[in-house]
Formats: C-alpha cells, sequence, structure tokens
C-alpha cells in the first residue's frame, strides 16, 4: 500500500513538474515574446516599446512562446557578382543592420530567423544589383560610395515596407568590393600598359623640353660668343690702328728707330722660339745691332 502510495505521489509529482514546466516562462529583457495557440498568435510580450520582462503564464500543451531579439541585429550577405555601368564586373561583400519592430508581422510573414536571414539576405543583394549597376566601378570603389549606400538603404528599406517583413532597416553597408579573381591579372595588366604609355609620353615630352632648352641655350652661347669676337675683334683693330699711327709717328721722328725696331722684330721671330739655326758671316747686316746697338747704321 504504501509503495503504491508513493508511486502515486511521484507521478502526480512528476505531472505537476511537467503541467508547471508548460505553464510558466520566462521573458528575458533583451527578448519579446510571441504566444502562439494552435500556430496563430495570440498575444505579445515585452514588445519594443514596452517593458515587461519577468516570469509569465501561459496555457499548458495548447499555447508555445516564440522568442524574439529586441536588439538590433547583423546579417552578412553572401558575396554577391555585380556587373557595373561600365561593365565591370564586382565582387561585393555586404551587411545589413536590422531590428524586429514588428514580431506579428515578422512572424506570419518569415516564421523564424532561419527563414528571415535568407529572405533579407536575398532582398539585399537584389538591391545592391539594381542600385550599384547604375555606377561605374570606380564610384563604386571610392568615388560616390556613400551617396550609392544612402539609395542602396533607402532601397532596402522600401523593398522591406511592401514585403511587409515586419523589420526596421537600420543600416546597409559595403564591407569590400573587389575584382573577381578571374579578372584581376587582366586588370592589372591593363592597368600596367597604361601607366607604362603615360610614362613614355611624359618622357618624350621631358626630352622635347630637354632638346629645346639646350638648342635655346646653345643659340644664346652662339650668339654671345659672336658679339664677343665681333667686339674683341673691333677692338683688335682699334688697337692696331692705333698702334701703327703711334709707330708712324715714331718712325717719321727718328727713322733709325724705326730701321732698330724693324730688327729686332725681325730677331724676334728668327730667334724667338730658340730652334733657328742661321749660317751668316760675322758682319753680316743683319748682327749690326748686336755689334753697334741701337745707333749702328
Amino acid at each position: 500500500m504504501n509503495r503504491n502510495r508513493l508511486i502515486a505521489w511521484g507521478a502526480a509529482a512528476f505531472f505537476g513538474f511537467v503541467v508547471a514546466a508548460n505553464t510558466f516562462f520566462v521573458v528575458d529583457q533583451r527578448k519579446q515574446a510571441i504566444v502562439v495557440r494552435f500556430g496563430e498568435p495570440v498575444r505579445l510580450i515585452n514588445a519594443l516599446n514596452e517593458n515587461d520582462p519577468g516570469l509569465k503564464l501561459k496555457t499548458p500543451f495548447l499555447e508555445n512562446v516564440i522568442l524574439l531579439d529586441k536588439r538590433s541585429q547583423a546579417l552578412e550577405a553572401d558575396q554577391e557578382e555585380i556587373i557595373a555601368a561600365d561593365q565591370e564586373r564586382l565582387v561585393v561583400d555586404a551587411f545589413i543592420r536590422y531590428r524586429i519592430n514588428d514580431p506579428l508581422l515578422f512572424y506570419r510573414t518569415l516564421r523564424d530567423d532561419r527563414t528571415a536571414a535568407d529572405r533579407i539576405e536575398r532582398l539585399v543583394n537584389s538591391s545592391l544589383r539594381q542600385v550599384l549597376g547604375s555606377a561605374d566601378a570606380n564610384q563604386i570603389v571610392s568615388g560616390s560610395r556613400a551617396a550609392l549606400m544612402e539609395k542602396t538603404l533607402a532601397d532596402v528599406r522600401a523593398r522591406a515596407q511592401t514585403s511587409k517583413l515586419g523589420i526596421q532597416v537600420i543600416d546597409v553597408r559595403i564591407k569590400r568590393a573587389d575584382l573577381p579573381a578571374a579578372n584581376q591579372q587582366a586588370v592589372f595588366r591593363r592597368m600596367q600598359t597604361a601607366l607604362q604609355q603615360q610614362a613614355t609620353q611624359t618622357r618624350a615630352i621631358g626630352e622635347q623640353q630637354k632638346r629645346e632648352i639646350m638648342a635655346g641655350a646653345d643659340k644664346e652661347v652662339a650668339v654671345t660668343l659672336a658679339s664677343a669676337t665681333e667686339e674683341a675683334e673691333r677692338t683688335r683693330g682699334e688697337g692696331d690702328a692705333k698702334r701703327a699711327e703711334i709707330f708712324a709717328q715714331s718712325f717719321g721722328r727718328d727713322p733709325g728707330f724705326a730701321a732698330f725696331y724693324r730688327s729686332m722684330k725681325a730677331y724676334e721671330s728668327a730667334l724667338g722660339q730658340g730652334d733657328t739655326t742661321m749660317i751668316l758671316s760675322p758682319d753680316s747686316a743683319f748682327f749690326r745691332y748686336f755689334q753697334k746697338g741701337p745707333g749702328a747704321k
């Protein structure tokens, strides 16, 4: 009898525990709960703008509880290959931040987080293809990325609202936009060729400028030398004329000095180099000024 009573009490306690486990539940302050009866939501606990966490009750065995996050959530979309307006292929890595602002609509449309992630990812990729496809590669990579992201965010928000997903899209960003691996080498070669052409053109322009500068400098040197030579010849001519005038005046006053001077010039021309050999008699008139001095006749 006692044994049967213990079994009965044990069964009652176990049944009570099961009933209590299916009746009471705890809603964390970071969660919002949907109470579902036979697959249909009947009430919402601790919604986004409410503060009602804690221990709650539900009808055991007839109602279930689905917990959804109240915080903003991040979702990284799979890499998507898009074709820019200039027909350049780019691999885009994007992410989205969103918050569930209408849990009942979210549950009716998406049911669970896994389905939601797939649906939101497809929505973001579709929007990226449409918005980024209208811009060229340079704008996507650096030039106008901020403006394109604002346009993409507005498009994603509009799509989410039209699709009645029950989410609030907070932000959409591109983490990376690169060329496909198959195209990188071809693009690098094209860039290298373009830079080599630019370098060749720059060198050609520099060589032309160098030649023009050198030609101008050579012309200036030639003009300067010609002017200097002309000035020197004129000065030399004036000096020779002055010397001739002085010599003429001197020769006219003293014919003996003139003869002496001509002989000295002859000595200088004949003997000045030191390698001239002359065979003359000692009484030759050529050496009379060596023997008799300036007064020789």
